[in-house]
C-alpha cells in the first residue's frame, strides 16, 4: 500500500525590497540604567537559528547593534538565506529577547539582506560547534 504525501513546497522569499521588521518593549522609566553591550549580547545569544545549532550572534547574523543612552536599542540583522522559513518570526523573537533585559526599553528590529550573509561572518565558536575549522 502507498501513501499519499503532499508535495513540499518551498517557503517563499521575502518581498523584493527584502526587509522585515519588529518591535518590543517600552520606554525605560526615569532613572534606570540602561543595560551594558555586554547584557544585550547575552540576550542575542539565548536565540537560536531553528535549523542551525548555533547561536545568531556568533552566527554572525547581528549587522548592527546600536544601544542608545535612554536604553532604547536599534538591531540590523540578517539570516543564512533570503529564502530562510523564519524570516517572518525571527525579528520578533530577537526583539522580545532583547526587550526582556533589565535596562532596556524600546527595540527596533530590522532584517535586512544586503549584504548577504556569509560563513566568514561566524565567530571561532561557531566554526568549531559546527566542524568548519
Amino acid at each position: 500500500m502507498s501513501v499519499m504525501r503532499p508535495p513540499m513546497i518551498a517557503p517563499e522569499p521575502p518581498p523584493p525590497d527584502g526587509d522585515l521588521s519588529a518591535e518590543a518593549g517600552s520606554k525605560l522609566p526615569e532613572g534606570i540604567q540602561p543595560a551594558t553591550d555586554e547584557r544585550l549580547v547575552e540576550a542575542l545569544r539565548t536565540v537560536y537559528d531553528p535549523e542551525i545549532p548555533v547561536n545568531i550572534y556568533d552566527l554572525g547574523l547581528i549587522y548592527e547593534l546600536d544601544r542608545k543612552p535612554d536604553g532604547d536599542v536599534r538591531i540590523v540583522m540578517t539570516l543564512t538565506a533570503p529564502a530562510c522559513p523564519v524570516a517572518g518570526e525571527m525579528p520578533g523573537d530577537v526583539a522580545e529577547a532583547v526587550a526582556a533585559v533589565d535596562g532596556v526599553g524600546k527595540v527596533f528590529v530590522e532584517l535586512t539582506w544586503e549584504p548577504p550573509w556569509t560563513p566568514d561572518r561566524m565567530s571561532d565558536e561557531a566554526k568549531i560547534a559546527l566542524d568548519m575549522f
